[in-house]
């Protein structure tokens, strides 16, 4: 054959191909004016096996020959759009945002933050990569699971202790996120961790636990159910842990029962990440991964996050483990997830489906982030010290949290372009006149700080300050590199998405690092190493550190030297996903002088401390060196005792000491109440916490956060960790005396309540509508959270000591009064008897409303006790 008439031919033949190419256009699937359920059906019948099954992976492989684009299910907005490589707002971590009880500007939160994602997804779209992660539109958020135990590192994540609280914020969440247009979500919301689970992080992957039917309906579920029965949640994420021995993934009674038959639930569920592996691996429920995933997949698990265990349902089909039927049921669910956000109708077709990337950081949104700082910061202790005036000359700012950035972003993080520490809004409240003296004075638990060392040159690669590095595209180093390159030190942060050099993957990389130093003297040195994911260190070909499998966080070395000898280092590191944090420092330890501490913040007019705990310390099963914490989680619940030592110091000083505290959970600080005269949880407050802080500190905005968690007096008071029994615990089943209740907080004014007016008699069946008088009684504008609070008297099953069923926040002027409305539903008057079944008793039913529980601690609060028939 001639060469034209080869040429001929090939042009033919992808003449035919690009014509096949647009002939899926002409499919139902594709006809935007069809039902999408049609669409979906017609879509779903032309997907071979092998297709569908890799379309429940979370990496969901693009189908060219009709057309589908890849997409990665995987992605997070916990407090703004996270993990991805762009600049977006961040608002407080989430249980700050709890501490607001601020329902409409959660929901506005959400809603702005998923405009941020849209406009990610966009780019995403027009650059052709919706297969990556943390590009999509389904967001694994929010974590609505019950906040049981102080001690859990991840309980930062939630909404609190309180199911009634946690339904009410999470379902405010999913509205603002899901957008109200009737055909399109704005964007895809997941509830977590479905269920039962709240620590340990250390063995969350083989954990079983075994609840009371009466804790189980009465503390775990009622969240989940109210964001799906009512919120219509888009998604699902089954936990890790087992629940009556089955693996929650698998669960006969959560998924089948619960979710699929009793609430008629429509959405997708997705396993977390390694779920379905730990079927076989860690519970030992199924001898197969065939198995595990047929069995997964018939109790509703649509998506399978972490190992590919799916791919083996190809299998399970051909050996009659499972039909290919009930795989179309679960691949019809994650493409009408899809229809439903609009990606398969043309753009400017769907609502939001065109943002702008200047969508991102928008004004309006960094403003919400500011106005939720404030609210969230709770006022636990003043004895009229606070508000300071903004006319002092000499401030002192002392503590591991003044000017740290990280701690204000909590986890499950994005990041925004500004970050305003604590010590950055008191010097901008205070402009250029007053003097501010900081220093970090100790470390979170530890009076030994590390000082890297400022000395250039120490590190020398082939006769050249630095290190060679080189990268593959492997979590193993195995291959060639695919980039060699120097670097001037091993201090590297890549966000999610963000590769590290050109050719190098985003995700799962190796790095190794070559360099080498020679001694000046006989001496021992000392070395700093941290960040994320796995590392090992050699010196002169002996491995002196490993961490490879485990998450880094911050060790350090010693390491003897002999003088004019010459050491060969080598460090390996291990990126894994979510972005890239590695740092190698050469320095000493400062031990902290308190006395001399003490001596230079005497000479201020206040001193702020500003201190507590940090996302670094606790967290998702992280790996921690510290006293005082494990795994992520915490083994006390006390102030590290360091921080109480400075702080002891300083009010030897005579001068004010504010406690400021940073902390995503309740922290025992009884010395601290009894001896400081002003301690405010500011949580991790987001990009403007530091504003926040300085606002509150200097009375430009009146504290009204309010507590979404019991703070106990110590670790005494605490049941053992892994008991998920409700007995003892939170506000609803603790009987002893706190440090702070839950929904307590001060004002700098003070709010008084009368004329409770509610029906002598309820009947069962029927609302109740109830009404109180609130009035600024005080000299200062300010906001109150009212609170409603319900309790029965003589119940012979079990029942709460007393529990929240409604909540509002009001602003009102000084000397302003305002009715406020409640209308109790009649589930809201239901207790659940120790069979799990939901009941309204007979008998006295006693009401309370005020700015917090109807406890000794909190004044003010009015009640009545009625007759309910």
């Amino acid at each position: 054959m001639s060469i034209k008439k080869i040429t001929s031919a090939l042009i033919a033949i992808l003449s035919l191909g690009a014509s096949h190419a647009q002939d899926y256009k002409q499919y139902p699937m594709w006809n935007a004016s069809l039902p999408m359920e049609q669409r979906v059906k017609d879509l779903v019948s032309r997907l071979t096996l092998e297709e569908k099954v890799a379309q429940m992976l979370n990496a969901a492989p693009a189908v060219q020959r009709l057309g589908i684009p890849a997409y990665e299910w995987w992605n997070e907005i916990l407090h703004g759009v996270a993990r991805t490589p762009y600049k977006t707002t961040v608002f407080p971590q989430a249980i700050g945002m709890a501490a607001t009880w601020d329902t409409a500007a959660l929901k506005q939160m959400a809603y702005y933050s998923a405009l941020e994602g849209r406009a990610i997804n966009h780019l995403a779209v027009t650059e052709g990569k919706t297969g990556d992660r943390y590009r999509g539109l389904t967001y694994w958020t929010p974590n609505i699971n019950i906040f049981r135990d102080p001690r859990w590192g991840r309980g930062q994540e939630t909404y609190g202790e309180d199911p009634y609280l946690t339904g009410k914020l999470g379902a405010a969440f999913v509205r603002g996120l899901q957008g109200n247009d009737p055909k399109y979500l704005l964007a895809a919301a997941c509830a977590k961790h479905y269920a039962v689970h709240s620590g340990p992080e250390a063995s969350r992957h083989t954990d079983n636990f075994n609840p009371t039917p009466y804790d189980l309906w009465d503390t775990y579920l009622p969240a989940f159910r109210e964001l799906v029965v009512n919120a219509k949640v888009a998604g699902v994420m089954c936990a890790y842990n087992a629940v009556y021995k089955q693996p929650c993934c698998g669960s006969d009674l959560l998924m089948s029962d619960i979710l699929r038959n009793q609430w008629k639930f429509t959405g997708y569920v997705t396993s977390d990440c390694g779920g379905i592996d730990d079927f076989v691996k860690r519970h030992k429920t199924h001898k197969t991964n065939a198995d595990a995933s047929a069995d997964a997949v018939m109790h509703g698990t649509d998506v399978e996050c972490g190992n590919n265990v799916y791919r083996s349902l190809v299998d399970a089909v051909k050996t009659g483990l499972i039909s290919e039927k009930q795989i179309d049921v679960s691949v019809k669910r994650l493409f009408t997830i899809r229809y439903r956000l609009g990606m398969f109708d043309p753009a400017d077709k769907v609502p939001y489906g065109q943002l702008p990337m200047s969508t991102l950081e928008a004004p309006e949104h960094k403003a919400l982030s500011l106005k939720m700082a404030r609210e969230s910061i709770v006022l636990l202790k003043n004895t009229g010290v606070l508000p300071l005036s903004k006319k002092l000359k000499r401030v002192a700012v002392i503590g591991p949290n003044a000017d740290n950035r990280v701690a204000l972003l909590g986890n499950y993080n994005g990041f925004p372009t500004r970050i305003v520490s604590v010590l950055e809004g008191i010097r901008e409240k205070l402009g250029p006149d007053a003097e501010v003296i900081w220093q970090p004075g100790v470390g979170y638990t530890s009076d030994t700080i590390f000082t890297p060392d400022v000395e250039n040159g120490f590190f020398r690669y082939e006769g050249q300050p630095g290190f060679e590095v080189q990268y593959f595209n492997n979590e193993n180093l195995e291959g060639a590199a695919v980039h060699t390159g120097r670097v001037a030190a091993v201090n590297c942060f890549f966000s999610q998405g963000q590769a590290p050099a050109a050719g190098v993957s985003a995700d799962h990389y190796s790095a190794r690092y070559r360099s080498s130093f020679t001694a000046a003297a006989d001496t021992t040195l000392l070395f700093q190493m941290e960040g994320d994911d796995g590392y090992r260190l050699f010196i002169n070909d002996s491995l002196v550190a490993n961490s490879w499998k485990g998450r880094l966080g911050v060790r350090n070395l010693k390491w003897n030297v002999q003088k004019n000898k010459t050491y060969n280092l080598v460090l390996e590191y291990r990126q894994n996903e979510d972005g890239a944090f590695m740092r190698l420092q050469k320095g000493s330890d400062r031990k902290a002088d308190m006395q001399a501490i003490a001596r230079q913040a005497a000479a201020a007019d206040v001193i702020i401390y500003a201190g507590g705990i940090s996302p670094e310390l606790e967290g998702e099963q992280m790996w921690v060196n510290a006293k005082g914490f494990n795994g992520g989680d915490r083994t006390s619940i006390l102030l590290p005792e360091v921080q109480t030592e400075l702080l002891k110091q300083l009010k030897a000083t005579g001068k004010p000491v504010i406690f400021v505290m940073l902390t995503g959970s309740a922290i025992a600080v009884p010395w601290e109440q009894q001896e400081l005269p002003a301690i405010l949880n500011a949580w991790y407050g987001g990009q403007s916490a530091g504003t926040a802080v300085a606002d509150v500190l200097f009375g430009d905005y009146n504290p009204s956060g309010r507590l979404p968690v019991t703070f106990y007096k110590d670790d005494a008071s605490l049941p053992d960790f892994k008991e998920y029994a409700m007995a003892g615990r939170t506000y609803r089943y603790y009987t002893k005396e706190v440090l702070y209740p839950f929904g307590w907080g001060l004002s700098y004014t003070r709010f008084k309540y009368a004329g409770l007016n509610l029906p002598s008699k309820i009947t069962k069946g029927r609302a109740v509508p109830v009404s109180v008088t609130v009035t600024n009684t005080g000299d200062r504008d300010g906001e109150e959270v009212v609170q409603l609070y319900l309790s029965y008297a003589g119940i012979r099953e079990r029942a709460p000591l007393r529990a929240l069923k409604g909540f509002q926040r009001v602003s009102l002027k000084k000397g302003a009064a305002a009715e406020v409305k409640f209308l109790l539903k009649p589930e809201d008057l239901e207790l659940i008897s120790d069979a799990g079944k939901s009941y309204i008793p007979s008998g006295k039913l006693t009401i309370s409303v005020g700015g917090g529980q109807p406890v000794a601690a909190t004044p003010g609060f009015v009640q009545k006790t009625v007759s309910v028939q």
